[in-house]
């Protein structure tokens, strides 16, 4: 079988995979989800945490013990292209047939979803899913300005080609940072504030964002609502994706 992968590199199998190695999160918790014989994750993959514990960790999405790997004999590899280096997939390239996904807004997500049906031969369950996700957001407000933060010290925010962009936008926020250069610009709290947001989202992840964190920031930004959001429900597609759905719906009073 022959499969072009979302980088458009050609990745053959000569049968179903039967020994999986995923080395990102979102991905992994999907594979999971649908009954792939996972047997290989990174330290960050920890969903569905009943059904990850006896996974073997390889390293992480930047760094990954190889001798580990081949030690678990996988008969495919999942790699991101955000998550992953582009070392890391050129090196288990070559021993391993390693499928490269690229997702960069909710339509990218579901593409994803059928696409490991396809591969793993799991398509009654994922059209199974399929069938309870939408294929874009209900808005939640109506053109309303919101910053989303990844990091702090230095403060990030996201940019147009990304995933959590295109799911601000489709909710019905305005991303004012969204065509800045790059992908995760540093941004500075003038900057934040010449904007004036309605929102400022303070994510759970990469970088765990306190209550302390929304007093620091609302001192500055007096008629910005600074709130906590749940970066995952932002930020990891998949199977994930069915509980973004009521997440978001629960954020319409906001």
């Amino acid at each position: 079988m022959l499969f072009l992968d979302d980088l458009k590199r050609e990745v053959y199998l000569e049968n179903t995979p039967q020994r999986v190695v995923c080395l990102c999160p979102s991905i992994t918790e999907t594979l999971v989800e649908m009954g792939a014989n996972v047997v290989g994750r990174t330290k960050f993959c920890i969903h569905p945490k009943e059904k990850i514990k006896n996974i073997a960790i390889v390293g992480g999405t930047k760094q990954v013990h190889y001798d580990k790997i081949d030690s678990l004999k996988p008969d495919l590899i999942f790699c991101e292209k955000e998550e992953n280096t582009p070392e890391m997939v050129q090196v288990l390239a070559k021993k391993y047939p390693v499928y490269v996904v690229n997702v960069e807004s909710w339509k990218d997500g579901i593409q994803m979803i059928k696409n490991l049906g396809l591969i793993l031969n799991k398509t009654q369950v994922t059209n199974e899913w399929l069938t309870t996700i939408p294929e874009q957001l209900n808005p939640i407000v109506s053109q309303k300005k919101a910053v989303y933060l990844i990091w702090y010290q230095p403060i990030m925010t996201v940019g147009k080609t990304t995933y959590i962009n295109d799911v601000l936008n489709q909710l019905g926020f305005i991303n004012p940072f969204e065509n800045h250069s790059v992908r995760y610009p540093n941004i500075t709290l003038e900057e934040i504030q010449v904007v004036k947001p309605d929102y400022l989202f303070l994510s759970s992840e990469p970088f765990p964002f306190k209550n302390s964190h929304i007093q620091e920031f609302q001192e500055v930004l007096k008629d910005t609502k600074v709130m906590l959001v749940d970066g995952e429900m932002f930020s990891w597609y998949g199977i994930r994706m069915k509980e973004s759905i009521k997440y978001f719906e629960k954020m319409k009073n906001i």
